[in-house]
């Protein structure tokens, strides 16, 4: 087994309401370096809650996610800011792309966020957008793209500045069948090639069954490999 990447702790999530919500109660997980992990489970069962906490998106009320030796619980909004972005890439259901650019614009935005290179940011922007099979829509603005193509520029994106760790949440949620599996693949290709853990959030079972471990979260508290 490889190293542990992520060691999660008595992990809790409280919204305080009204009325208060125990979402997340005394949650404990590893994740282990260049593994694709499914989680899965029933709508409110607390997955995406449990992937925004590991990701910096949402506030945790009490326990650790440690991330490679960063304790991300003692980062100020600054740290967590840069360490999101040149650390982990996220794959939502909604691709929450910028309609206002163009496919290559969205994906070089992570990079210039960090201060890199223009020149060499739209190389790299150019390159992932073709690995993905997009290199005839790389100008075009996204409500000119499909579902799946906006989803796979979404992907592009995510890996722009090399995470290693990529978080996907119900990625394939939106699309037909076909386009599913194309992102599906895509994702574990990319997580192979790239050396970095994927941890995705589906209810898609035929998509659990190809991760490298699967688990179901129910109740907040209980993760348990099937």
């Amino acid at each position: 087994m490889n190293k542990v990447l992520i060691n999660i702790e008595n992990l809790k999530k409280t919204y305080i309401g009204p009325p208060k919500v125990e979402v997340l109660k005394s949650l404990n997980l590893k994740v282990y370096k260049n593994e694709i992990l499914a989680i899965t489970g029933e709508s409110g069962s607390g997955k995406t809650t449990l992937l925004n906490l590991i990701g910096g998106i949402d506030n945790i009320t009490g326990g650790n996610v440690n991330i490679d030796g960063n304790n991300i619980n003692k980062m100020n909004e600054g740290q967590l800011a840069h360490f999101r972005n040149s650390y982990l890439g996220y794959v939502f259901q909604f691709h929450n792309l910028l309609g206002e650019f163009s496919a290559i614009e969205n994906v070089m935005i992570p990079s210039l966020m960090l201060k890199y290179d223009k020149k060499l940011a739209r190389k790299k922007a150019k390159s992932l957008l073709e690995t993905v099979g997009l290199k005839d829509r790389i100008e075009h603005r996204i409500g000119e793209l499909s579902g799946g193509e906006a989803q796979r520029v979404a992907i592009a994106r995510a890996l722009i500045n090399n995470p290693k760790l990529i978080l996907a949440d119900e990625p394939t949620g939106n699309l037909d069948k076909k386009n599913a599996e194309i992102v599906r693949e895509l994702l574990w290709n990319m997580a192979k090639k790239t050396e970095a853990s994927l941890i995705i959030v589906t209810h898609s079972n035929s998509i659990a069954n190809m991760a490298d471990r699967k688990l179901k979260l129910e109740y907040g508290e209980n993760l348990s490999e099937y």
